[in-house]
């Protein structure tokens, strides 16, 4: 029988809560000994019963991969406690994709384009490593500090969701899957993989040249209609007569409705958009590239001004049909749910021992240096995941010293104020 693994006294301690997601919380956090601050994603373990193993062999992995490119959210450490999981990712504080976007002065196609080649270089990491995002759009892709650094945009919240056990992974994403980006073959539930992420990197695409999606609906229903059908167009023609056709092209071939037609991220990489030595582009009267930006953040901020508008009510009137369909089972666990989540914010780390996996995870490398991860194909749809983060840490000094002194007083009056824009972090989860 194996021996249990050891404890040691946390190394970290957590500040005010920054959001909440699916399944999970997001918490700021301090390393006691270094003074660098994390996102803390906090995952009740009563949601992972009985593949705790599992979880813990994923993470494992994932922190590995997020490690090895820099424009994917890195996971610098985990631990666990005796309810919850700790994974703690680095602190996006330059803000979400399209708020980035609205607040420059000019963007162009070109701009467009070395976002999406950016971006797409990480997919294509991502997939060479076997794992399938599930779940990219705007909201997970963040600032590390510099929005005006396309170089420094990152990909966030990718992997866990696929160690969620598939009933429970399904009956989450009934309510809070995200079907504006998924692909025609998630609704169709014959089986995923890769491709979903190219598809929604078109969406993606789309929204970076016009400020609005593609398959954007008055209902659910008819938006799930139109991803099966592949039924969008490039309109209204103002917005589109600025944008080239070569982007254009790029569009429609991410979009290709057939997984098995649609291209890999390696070969979208090779698109003449993304190659091209003269960037494509509609030249204004001045003879430069068109400014997209007036039309784009029209668009982004009506599309957003009116979520805002309808957002409360659309959401409890959604709720409360899917209420009614749910079995009780699916009742049940989104009670649970929530129940979980309000344990996790409450747990506090000061004076706490935990289980701490960095060393665990260096001595199974040695042993085990190479891990393959198969891609997914399964039916259920996929909700959001969680992003994740690396650190050598150092055991907590006694509370009483003037290291954890410094902490305390660190987190009480600098917390994370500094950046308004850090709670965009919370979003990704």
């Amino acid at each position: 029988m194996p021996a249990q693994p050891a404890t040691v006294p946390c190394q970290y301690r957590t500040g005010r809560t920054l959001g909440s997601g699916t399944y999970a919380i997001v918490k700021e956090a301090i390393h006691i000994k270094t003074g660098e601050y994390y996102a803390c994603k906090v995952i009740n373990k009563k949601l992972m019963e009985g593949r705790e193993h599992m979880v813990r062999n994923e993470i494992a992995v994932l922190k590995r991969i997020s490690s090895g490119h820099p424009n994917i959210v890195t996971l610098h450490d985990y631990f666990e406690t005796a309810h919850n999981l700790y994974l703690c990712f680095d602190l996006c504080t330059g803000g979400e994709l399209f708020d980035s976007i609205c607040a420059r002065g000019q963007y162009t196609e070109a701009d467009a384009a070395e976002l999406v080649r950016t971006i797409f270089g990480a997919v294509k990491y991502i997939h060479d490593c076997g794992i399938v995002h599930r779940d990219l759009k705007p909201e997970n892709l963040l600032f590390r500090s510099k929005p005006e650094n396309s170089s420094e945009i990152m990909i966030a919240d990718f992997g866990l969701s696929r160690v969620m056990a598939d009933s429970k992974l399904s009956m989450l994403t009934e309510v809070c899957g995200t079907p504006g980006y998924m692909a025609p073959e998630i609704f169709k539930k014959t089986g995923h993989g890769k491709p979903v992420d190219v598809w929604a990197m078109g969406v993606i695409t789309y929204f970076l040249l016009a400020g609005y999606t593609p398959f954007d609906r008055d209902t659910q229903k008819q938006e799930m209609e139109a991803i099966i059908a592949g039924d969008y167009r490039f309109e209204p023609e103002e917005y589109w007569s600025n944008v080239s056709p070569t982007a254009l092209n790029f569009v429609s071939t991410c979009l290709t409705v057939d997984p098995d037609a649609r291209p890999t991220a390696a070969q979208m990489l090779e698109h003449p958009w993304l190659t091209a030595e003269v960037p494509h582009f509609v030249e204004a009267a001045d003879g430069q590239p068109t400014n997209l930006l007036p039309h784009v953040r029209k668009a982004f901020n009506a599309r957003r001004t009116f979520r805002k508008a309808v957002f409360s009510m659309m959401a409890m009137k959604r709720m409360s049909t899917l209420a009614h369909q749910f079995s009780p089972e699916q009742q049940k666990f989104n009670e649970d749910v929530f129940q979980f989540k309000q344990e996790s914010e409450r747990e506090v780390l000061e004076h706490m021992n935990v289980i701490h996996h960095h060393n665990a995870d260096t001595e199974e490398e040695t042993k085990n240096p190479t891990i393959e991860v198969t891609p997914v194909h399964q039916e259920s749809t996929a909700a959001g995941s969680g992003p994740s983060s690396e650190q050598n840490a150092s055991v907590a000094p006694s509370e009483g010293s003037k290291d954890s002194k410094d902490v305390t007083e660190k987190l009480a009056s600098v917390s994370l104020a500094a950046s308004a824009k850090v709670s965009s972090v919370a979003k990704s989860v």
